[in-house]
């Protein structure tokens, strides 16, 4: 007995289908993952994709079904003309998982322009890591909104660019270590705490007087 037209569509589309969700499930452009481990001298790390996959249970259906780990992620830090931007990684924080449309093996191995070592597209294999995405689990509070911040995660410390002020603010309550041969200020120096010098003091004035001092002085010491 002929199969009617309309049965053979019905089973053509749904085999069509069947093929369209398989690739799908196997098809990966970006989800967010948890960091593992991160390596400082290869700039990889381990990444727990935190969005579960599907499997085939034993019944045949499909379930849902932790991915496993990826490893030897590169991880992007904001770079480029010979200057980089680095922060500590640690397990836990969060990041952004993006995968190429082809093998990066090689590319990872050598840089430059080079053939993909296989034919998968979108795997799991072909992973970076962008650290910084936040959950609501994990977001930070207290974000300005008037100025641009490098910042400790608690607010506690951060280095602010005010586009409207004009100012950069310094703000460290574990002290500010700089290390230079010399620093050059063009114009006033206003210090409203100690100053401390060590390695003596000399200075001159352009015009008129050299030095003015407000109150008592108490020298230790030889004037020369």
């Amino acid at each position: 007995m002929p199969i009617p037209t309309q049965s053979q569509i019905g089973g053509e589309q749904q085999t069509a289908q069947t093929i369209a969700d398989s690739i799908a499930t196997q098809l990966r452009v970006a989800m967010p993952g948890i960091i593992q481990s991160f390596d400082a001298d290869a700039v990889t790390c381990t990444v727990l994709p935190a969005i579960k996959g599907n499997d085939s249970g034993v019944s045949g259906d499909r379930e849902s079904a932790d991915l496993p780990l990826l490893v030897d992620v590169p991880v992007i830090f904001p770079r480029g003309g010979g200057v980089t931007m680095t922060f500590p990684i640690k397990a836990g924080d969060e990041c952004l998982l993006v995968f190429g449309d082809r093998c990066i093996d090689f590319w990872f191995q050598n840089g430059g322009v080079q053939e993909p070592l296989d034919s998968r597209q979108h795997d799991l294999s072909d992973a970076f890591a962008i650290i910084g995405p936040q959950s609501q689990a994990k977001k930070i509070s207290g974000i300005s909104t008037s100025a641009a911040q490098f910042r400790s995660d608690d607010g506690s410390t951060y280095f602010e660019i005010n586009p409207t002020t004009k100012k950069i603010k310094i703000v460290a309550p574990g002290g500010l270590d700089v290390v230079t041969p010399k620093a050059e200020f063009s114009a006033e120096v206003l210090v409203n705490g100690l100053f401390t010098f060590l390695g003596g003091l000399l200075g001159s004035a352009a015009a008129g007087v050299s030095a003015t001092i407000s109150g008592a002085i108490e020298f230790v010491g030889t004037l020369a």
